[in-house]
């Protein structure tokens, strides 16, 4: 089926403005309430949101094999789960629908007034029921970075990393979408020089710069996906911002890897951009043959996305500074052999499961993506724009990731995943 929706000469009767995340041939789905308090799944064009629970009941969808309540859901798993048939008869569908030269809805203001909302009067929500959460380990700079760190500097890839897109099972639990804070976690950490560990509030709380994987239905228990089917089970990518407490990590991932340091907060941002979207952005990955991976993770072709990141760190009541500028394309294992490596034992996978990609650094200082990074430990502190100093971060900072891809034709972004850290929790 042909991609209409990526035509980049298309046009929209809707204003988008220049360097726009969200042209006409984007179109994420997301999932929003309105000001008149519906909930309803939605898309984005420029700053306008698309109700597609009120085009499917004003019978824009016709023609395509949809239940009647697809679109007026509070989450996208539904339409996930029927498939990338669907998924594409529907962005083309909307591309059509807005398209500067269709005047049916284009010329009505009474529907206009019932489907389109400025971007500013809704709220986002988390897309997805999110069943499962897996946490990969994909980037060789920064698992070399943390090895270096951690262990052996002459030696900072475990014997297993090459061969094996490593990962953890997450918790669905405490991801949340842009905008809402998170707390400071408790937990047990061991200071330096002790032998016994204390309780209390982490001093090393750090942000993960990571993109993620949205899945659909893919499989049976006991069926392995192979790697040159997997892109058909993926829906979409989000950004993703996996929050981490250090001190607490250190102490506690031997034997089993993460628990409390991790499963505190993850934030995501709440526009999925799916795959479709993304086909103009393929590039080949980092080679792979020393060693070559085993047969069913190799691949070939590009299964890489050219998907520019950024984190900027705001102190509360300060301006905000970049701190970081990186890539996806980076990234050593791809989603597909992510997932193909996911499910060769035979784990089901489905709708609305979360990949996280592993925190995603460049081969420069620049572009490593997180403070553990940044300021190497926290022996080199990062100089804000204020003139204050980080080396992790503190309580009322604001973490902002924004990425997009772009070419001589066309831009597609993934807007922003912002998140305030707040002190501990307490009950008042």
């Amino acid at each position: 089926m042909t991609l209409t929706a990526n035509d980049p000469s298309r046009k929209s009767w809707l204003n988008v403005p220049e360097n726009s995340d969200f042209p006409i041939q984007n179109i994420p789905f997301g999932v929003f309430i309105t000001k008149d308090d519906v909930i309803t799944i939605g898309t984005r064009i420029g700053n306008y949101a698309i109700d597609l629970g009120a085009l499917q009941q004003l019978n824009y969808f016709e023609g395509i094999e949809l239940t009647d309540d697809m679109f007026m859901q509070d989450t996208l798993n539904d339409f996930i789960s029927d498939g990338k048939k669907t998924w594409r008869l529907v962005r083309n569908r909307i591309a059509d629908i807005f398209d500067i030269n269709n005047p049916k809805l284009r010329d009505n203001e009474k529907q206009k007034e019932i489907v389109i909302f400025d971007i500013k009067d809704v709220e986002m929500q988390l897309p997805v029921l999110i069943g499962d959460y897996t946490d990969f380990y994909s980037s060789r700079e920064h698992a070399t970075n943390v090895g270096k760190m951690f262990r052996d500097p002459d030696n900072a890839l475990l014997p297993n990393w090459l061969h094996i897109p490593v990962g953890y099972h997450g918790r669905s639990s405490t991801i949340v979408p842009s905008g809402i804070p998170v707390h400071r976690p408790n937990g047990q950490t061991l200071p330096p020089g002790e032998t016994q560990p204390v309780f209390g509030p982490s001093k090393r709380v750090d942000f993960e710069l990571e993109m993620a994987f949205i899945t659909t239905d893919a499989n049976i228990m006991g069926e392995p996906i192979p790697v040159n089917e997997t892109e058909d089970h993926i829906f979409g990518m989000v950004l993703f911002n996996d929050w981490s407490a250090r001190d607490i990590q250190k102490w506690e991932y031997v034997p089993l890897g993460p628990f409390l340091a991790k499963n505190f907060a993850s934030s995501m941002s709440p526009w999925i951009v799916t795959l479709d979207a993304m086909e103009p952005f393929r590039t080949a990955g980092p080679e792979q043959n020393d060693p070559k991976p085993l047969e069913y993770l190799q691949q070939t072709g590009e299964h890489a996305f050219d998907i520019k990141l950024q984190v900027g760190l705001a102190p509360e009541n300060g301006e905000e500074t970049i701190i970081c500028n990186s890539n996806f394309k980076y990234m050593y294992w791809s989603m597909s052999q992510q997932l193909a490596h996911h499910t060769v034992n035979g784990c089901r996978v489905n709708s609305g499961d979360l990949m996280g990609s592993g925190t995603i650094s460049g081969p420069t200082p620049d572009s490593f993506g997180s403070m553990l990074e940044l300021t190497w430990g926290g022996q080199n502190p990062l100089k804000l724009n204020s003139g204050e100093e980080r080396k992790f971060i503190e309580d009322g900072d604001t973490v902002i990731m924004r990425g997009y891809c772009q070419n001589d034709e066309v831009r597609i972004g993934f807007g922003e995943v912002s998140s305030k850290l707040l002190p501990p929790f307490s009950k008042k």
